[in-house]
């Protein structure tokens, strides 16, 4: 199982999010616990291109500091929504490596998040979300918190992923 952190960069985490401190609080605790269980925890940056101010070298674009990968640890960049697009490298560096499990954390619940589960399911993985791991913001079509339960408590389990307890989530780094 890896652990893959999606699009915590410092533009978009803040409090604005749904469950702000929760989801800062189970995001920071599930990356030390797969590092101290030798589980990889892989990065991904998203990336909207030069003069966007969420590129690489602005500010925004930089991930979170409070969930900040260690030397070593890989981190990937997208330009699309989900993670694991042919053009990311990253489903080929998983397969390759002969994963079959991802836990999934991260920014933002109905763009990166819902695209990465999605595909995860379709290439064959058993796709793990671990409550208050991924949020979002208030938009014109949904409020954040409606947005939250409709994909982790409607959508997603168990058509394309199971979203499970922390208590659980903690189990399974653990295995």
């Amino acid at each position: 199982m890896v652990l893959l952190v999606i699009d915590t960069q410092k533009g978009i985490t803040d409090d604005r999010l749904y469950e702000f401190e929760k989801l800062k609080s189970n995001i920071k605790e599930l990356i030390q616990l797969a590092r101290d269980n030798n589980k990889e925890v892989i990065y991904v940056q998203h990336d909207d291109g030069p003069g966007s101010g969420f590129s690489k070298g602005d500010p925004d674009y930089e991930i979170y500091d409070e969930f900040a990968p260690k030397e070593g640890e890989k981190i990937y960049t997208k330009a699309v929504n989900s993670a694991l697009h042919p053009s990311t490298g990253l489903l080929d560096y998983l397969k390759e490596k002969g994963e079959k499990t991802i836990m999934i954390v991260g920014l933002q619940t109905n763009f990166c998040i819902d695209a990465t589960i999605r595909t995860g399911f379709d290439n064959g993985f058993e796709v793990l979300v671990p409550e208050y791991t991924n949020s979002t913001f208030d938009s014109d079509f949904m409020d954040r918190a409606t947005c939250y339960r409709y994909y982790n408590e409607f959508m997603w389990d168990p058509r394309y992923a199971k979203c499970i307890s922390m208590d659980e989530a903690r189990n399974r780094i653990k295995e």
